[in-house]
């Protein structure tokens, strides 16, 4: 199974405003540190604010932070909301319904089983796991310079 590009785009943004800690920051400042395009970060940022996931402010020095505590965000349920099909294969789609072999096929039952352990897996974990090194990925992340900060 691979993640799409969406959500994996917004973990980096929840990485990075996890490590900004509390500081507002810049959709540009996070384009540029991930080298990622700031149209289609936009587009993610604006999803996960839709959600609840980030605050959005705007204005001269506006930015973006987290609106939930990192205890409180659980990535299987960012995953839910970002990916938009679990679809394995076309019999988990309405597609696949026509297929010959649905009735005597196992394959749906095992990767449906493979599916929701991921889930469960993802379930367990929030983005307080993800930011347990946060000073070490501030610096990284050059959130260190306060000029990143700054909208630009």
């Amino acid at each position: 199974m691979r993640l799409t590009r969406h959500s994996d785009y917004a973990l980096r943004v929840l990485l990075f405003v996890g490590a900004a800690d509390g500081r507002l920051v810049t959709v540009g400042a996070i384009a540029e540190r991930f080298g990622i395009s700031r149209n289609h970060l936009m587009k993610v940022v604006n999803r996960l604010a839709a959600h609840g996931f980030v605050e959005t402010v705007r204005g001269k020095h506006g930015g973006i932070r987290l609106a939930v505590a990192p205890e409180a965000l659980s990535l299987g349920v960012l995953l839910r909301h970002t990916e938009g099909d679990f679809a394995l294969t076309e019999c988990f789609s309405d597609a696949g319904q026509g297929c010959r072999i649905a009735g005597s096929c196992a394959v749906r039952g095992v990767l449906g089983e493979a599916l929701a352990a991921f889930l469960a897996v993802l379930d367990r974990y929030t983005l307080a796991d993800l930011l347990h090194n946060r000073w070490a990925l501030a610096e990284d992340l050059s959130l260190t310079d306060w000029r990143v900060m700054e909208p630009g």
